[in-house]
């Protein structure tokens, strides 16, 4: 499956945000848990705009993280629904940016909008090609009984499971040896 650039940059963004909960991060704990952190995250998306640095910026981004978590889950109608209301809050009007090296691509918010907000809206704006493209059901939740983490799934033929390698790993041999163990 195939999307524009700053679509799949959005969604993988996505994905790291909402990978970084307890449950879903690679600790077990939550990855973000104070503002350098935050900063370090935001740095290795190359996420640019106005950024504050404080407790109230990470307590909204905590908070975008979650909502995020449970648009991944809707089924196309609900999403939609969810997309809206992220985009009518936020007084969102879609317009063409190019900056920092990064070529044309869509920004709804002022660069001076609160992180949490342009998260949000960035976030909703992919969101709405994969609504449009009937291809919510690429958005899953990791197939390993003890992890929450998002998936993205791109491939061809759309049977991504897991999360990550590990997690596939880990539950290919939990399989391997309770088949081992009942053939023996």
């Amino acid at each position: 499956m195939h999307f524009t650039p700053d679509t799949e940059d959005a969604l993988a963004f996505a994905v790291e945000l909402g990978n970084t909960a307890p449950g879903a991060s690679r600790s077990g704990g939550d990855e973000l848990p104070s503002p350098a952190e935050l900063a370090s995250l935001l740095a290795r998306n190359q996420y640019s705009g106005r950024k504050d640095g404080s407790d109230a910026e990470l307590a909204e981004v905590l908070a975008t993280r979650d909502l995020v978590r449970r648009i991944w889950s809707l089924d196309r109608d609900e999403a939609a629904l969810a997309v809206n209301r992220i985009l009518a809050d936020a007084h969102a009007l879609p317009y063409l940016l190019r900056h920092d090296g990064f070529d044309w691509h869509l920004h709804a918010t002022p660069q001076d909008a609160p992180l949490a907000e342009r998260i949000r809206v960035e976030i909703a704006l992919a969101l709405v090609d994969i609504i449009r493209s009937h291809e919510t059901g690429r958005l899953r939740v990791c197939a390993a009984d003890d992890c929450t983490g998002l998936l993205l799934d791109l491939s061809r033929n759309g049977s991504k499971r897991f999360c990550s390698v590990r997690c596939g790993n880990r539950v290919n041999m939990i399989a391997f040896r309770a088949r081992k163990e009942g053939g023996a």
